[in-house]
């Protein structure tokens, strides 16, 4: 019996999947699919092969291995949550190493359905033939009703609990996305606002900037959030000489790699100016430990939003009413006046610049754990990160005004009004919009750059307000 069980249960499946890589590099673009057909079609040969001389205990052999899996995997799903991340699922591939080729590869393309359906099918497709010659032979009642049911039993508990599992996970957890653009860093196309793009849709000045720098060496290195991008490379267009030049050469003068990491740069002394919302509590706290004073200049006014899909006929909430939606306190839109469904409430990661004004907003009600999904990671890995917006019709998001109705226009979406006022240019302006934010360009007071004082009030005169007004954004002054 042991024999069989390595054969059928150790080398078979080892083989079928060398065979599953040779039928990937052979043409196949899926892992998933590949194995599913090499097991399926294996496990159907290896079962006719052994049904051929049936043996009372064949149903045992070719049934425990499916319970097995089917219990394993239910204990991975438990410890993991589901994420197939998690470290479980190494011990998982560790107890099924006839698979290891499978799931190698697996892992690489981020594909985490491999780890069930690989030896499942396998399994299943090789119990079928013996079962049903067993049954043609009449020799399946030899097998313990005991037994069968047992084995049933731990099949049908262990695919369950999995599954269970799966569900409660597909409430919180998205399909897997991953940015185009900007390096991996960006969620929307910056070309039309690229200073090396002779067609970029930047707005220009009518007359010679008053304030230029010519010497690329003295050029403050600029980066910052994704929604100010536009503002931050029409400053250095209109400002910079032959800045098309200088952001080609090694010192690449204007930049991307947004709030997180463009805040981060900043305290290390690899960009002079951050432009993006105002610092969460624990960037400035980073500012302390690492013994550097921020100097914040607003340099223009900008909307925090949300919106929701226009099938929604909410169209208007009050400030309590956000900060219940993103407690959990309040759960479905029928609390709202809506349809009776579960509100999916999208947030943004931890530190970006519109997570940091959630939390302001909010103030000390504690916000709900956010929305994660599965994220291919750098080598097919994967990871779990804050799930960005999807317009369901059940689902509620946040922004700034310029980046969802500018920069990632979408007609698709309907902004909230905020007690009743709409967040249009006139009550941004005079601040009746309640969640009027400022957009600011950050530096840090121990820069020694001669460059970057004059900047900043350039940027908040007549010609650098010009810009903000005409990229989208409102004067501050």
């Amino acid at each position: 019996m042991f024999f069989k069980l390595f054969l059928y249960f150790g080398l078979v499946p080892f083989t079928l999947s060398i065979l599953s890589v040779v039928f990937l590099s052979a043409g196949l673009n899926s892992i998933f699919i590949a194995s599913l057909i090499v097991f399926i079609a294996g496990g159907f040969a290896a079962g006719w092969l052994k049904s051929r001389k049936p043996n009372e205990n064949d149903l045992l052999i070719v049934s425990l291995p499916v319970a097995y899996t089917a219990l394993l995997w239910a204990v991975c799903m438990l410890v993991s949550g589901g994420f197939t991340g998690d470290g479980a699922w190494l011990y998982y591939g560790i107890f099924h190493m006839a698979y290891a080729p499978v799931f190698f590869f697996s892992s690489f393309e981020g594909e985490g359905r491999t780890f069930l359906w690989a030896p499942l099918a396998y399994e299943m497709a090789l119990l079928v033939p013996v079962l049903i010659s067993l049954l043609v032979n009449k020799r399946v009642f030899a097998f313990s009703l005991k037994k069968g049911i047992a084995i049933l039993s731990i099949i049908i508990i262990g695919i369950g609990t999995g599954a269970a599992v799966q569900m409660n996970r597909n409430k919180t957890v998205l399909p897997s996305y991953g940015f185009e653009y900007g390096g991996g860093f960006s969620s929307t196309d910056l070309t039309p606002y690229e200073v090396t793009n002779p067609d970029n849709k930047l707005p220009k000045l009518k007359n010679s900037s008053d304030f230029t720098i010519e010497n690329s060496s003295e050029m403050p290195v600029l980066d910052g959030a994704e929604a100010a991008y536009p503002v931050y490379s029409a400053f250095a267009e209109a400002t910079y000489k032959n800045v098309q030049s200088a952001v080609s050469m090694e010192k690449e003068v204007v930049s991307f790699t947004n709030t997180i990491y463009a805040y981060e740069r900043l305290l290390s002394g690899e960009v002079d100016l951050y432009f993006g919302a105002e610092p969460s509590k624990e960037q400035r706290l980073m500012a302390e430990e690492a013994g550097e004073e921020l100097v914040m200049t607003p340099i223009g006014k900008e909307a925090f939003v949300f919106f929701v899909n226009p099938g929604n006929k909410i169209d208007s909430l009050s400030v309590s009413d956000i900060q219940g939606i993103y407690s959990g306190e309040i759960n479905n839109w029928s609390q709202l006046g809506g349809k009776d469904e579960r509100i999916v409430a999208f947030q943004r990661p931890k530190n970006s610049g519109s997570q940091t004004l959630l939390e302001k907003i909010m103030g000390n009600t504690p916000i709900e754990k956010p929305l994660k999904e599965e994220v291919p990671q750098g080598m097919g890995g994967i990871i779990e990160q804050v799930a960005d917006y999807r317009n369901y019709e059940n689902a509620i998001g946040f922004s700034f005004r310029f980046f969802a109705t500018g920069m990632k226009e979408n007609q698709d979406i309907k902004l909230l009004a905020i007690d009743g006022v709409k967040p249009d240019p006139e009550n941004i302006s005079s601040g009746e919009y309640p969640f009027t934010a400022n957009l600011y360009a950050i530096s840090l007071k121990s820069n020694p750059n001669k460059n970057i004082d004059p900047f900043l009030e350039w940027m908040r005169g007549h010609q650098g307000q010009q810009i903000v007004e005409e990229i989208g954004y409102i004067k501050y002054e």
